[in-house]
């Protein structure tokens, strides 16, 4: 099947060609592949996006995904045990890595294109065949890694632990968007190895994962290869079908911490339209609008004009179970979180009333422009591509989405965005976080 993505209003944007024609396949095993030839340089990237996230995790089991984007990276049946990132750096590899998120989990690299079969033979060697060297001690090892890692990025960091209530309060539990996508210590701590094993057997499948091939190649030659790997990992029993329902927030959730910090800090948050779906794209660009760069309203108002605040941020985080519209606020010394709370609030009422500007809104679809170009050029050129075609197959189920993208946000409206902001960003919607500093004693 032959695709072809293509930017229509954005086609030569500084100087980028954003036509990427994309060939299409599926193997017997179900495994999709998606090949872009690309001879701008004697490199290639693989990216493979397995359709698993914290979104298929069950309570008492959380951060399972995670977990496996370390264990993915610690050898298979034929690697030898740490030896992922030397194997590829040995041959010239770089952006060799892997993330996680509520929705999905990807695994990248980009090397010299004439190492395109090391590549493949070892991504295919832990698709199929990780469970053969997954003991209790290399399982014990990688779940001490990911529960210091849960200490470093979100109990000792500043906020963190009040960005981990924010998402609770959002989506309490069992939705499982509730927390943060690295888990619990106790549901890590009572993860046995079976339910480990169980979690990889059901979502780490060749009918559950879409690879990605972009650049220096030759698409029969490249496709060989893959049949050569791949075609031995066996079909794993479809994975079972998601069963939750995002319930909607009828009235106000409020918490308030004191934390070692040195900024009072609030969060506002609403639970909006999934990603793609009618009103995300409005939301996306009044994020912009309110807080992107110091001409944003939130930015003018909060810092230039009260000077009450530090920095602010609002953005639109697309979810498949329900996006997320936040603001966040950083006070300056002494603020009330209440006093900022209110102010940011306040903002916000005043779009909702008056609507954006022309200026705000060409100025707010000229940056996602922008941010969307930069993507495609992301990882090298050849990854940020590769990248691209995995998002849209990953939540649209279409490779080349990216020019109906384009033409939704061209038809957001200023009369279009404030009937959504009215719609979905309202008082009693929402969920606030306030953060107020831990008096030091050494101060007093």
């Amino acid at each position: 099947m032959l695709g072809l993505l293509l930017l229509p209003s954005l086609a030569h944007a500084g100087g980028l060609d954003a036509n990427i024609p994309y060939t299409e396949y599926h193997l017997d095993n179900g495994l999709q592949v998606l090949l872009v030839e690309d001879h701008r340089l004697p490199l290639v990237s693989l990216e493979t996006w397995y359709h698993v996230g914290a979104k298929n995790e069950v309570p008492g089991r959380t951060g399972f995904a995670h977990l496996f984007e370390h264990i993915m990276f610690q050898g298979a049946r034929d690697i030898p045990e740490d030896t992922w990132f030397p194997m590829l750096e040995g041959v010239g590899a770089s952006m060799v890595n892997g993330t996680t998120d509520f929705d999905r989990t990807n695994y990248f690299e980009t090397l010299p294109s004439n190492q395109i079969a090391l590549a493949l033979w070892m991504e295919s060697d832990r698709m199929g065949f990780l469970l053969d060297t997954l003991t209790q001690a290399r399982l014990d090892n990688q779940r001490d890694v990911v529960r210091k890692e849960r200490q470093q990025s979100t109990e000792n960091v500043p906020y963190g632990i009040a960005e981990e209530r924010f998402f609770k309060l959002l989506f309490p539990a069992p939705h499982p968007y509730n927390g943060v996508v690295i888990g619990s210590h106790h549901d890590l701590e009572a993860a046995t190895l079976d339910d480990v094993k169980s979690f990889f057997s059901t979502y780490y499948a060749p009918n559950n994962a879409t690879l990605v091939i972009v650049g220096d190649i030759d698409a029969d030659a490249t496709m060989a290869l893959v049949h050569k790997y791949y075609d031995d990992i066996p079909r794993h029993a479809d994975k079972p079908v998601l069963d939750v329902k995002t319930e909607p927030i009828t009235s106000q959730r409020r918490e308030s911490l004191t934390d070692h910090v040195q900024l009072p800090k609030v969060y506002l948050g609403w639970v909006t339209s999934p990603d793609f779906q009618p009103g995300d794209a409005e939301l996306t660009l009044a994020a912009s609008v309110l807080g992107d760069g110091k001409s944003s309203r939130l930015y003018t108002e909060l810092v230039d004009k009260q000077q009450i605040a530090q920095s602010v941020t609002c953005y639109q985080y697309p979810l498949d179970l329900g996006s997320v519209f936040a603001i966040e606020v950083l006070g300056k010394p002494g603020e009330d979180p209440q006093k900022l709370e209110d102010a940011a609030w306040a903002v916000v009422q005043k779009l909702e009333a008056d609507a954006p500007t022309d200026a705000e809104l060409s100025r707010a679809l000229h940056t996602w422009q922008a941010s969307t170009l930069r993507g495609l050029e992301s990882l090298g050129g050849f990854g940020g591509k590769a990248d691209v075609l995995n998002y849209y197959n990953q939540h649209t189920g279409d490779p080349g989405y990216l020019p109906k993208d384009i033409a939704r946000m061209e038809a957001v409206t200023a009369d279009s965005m404030k009937q959504v902001l009215n719609q979905q960003i309202r008082q009693d919607d929402r969920v606030v976080v306030q953060v107020t500093p831990i008096a030091d004693r050494g101060e007093q």
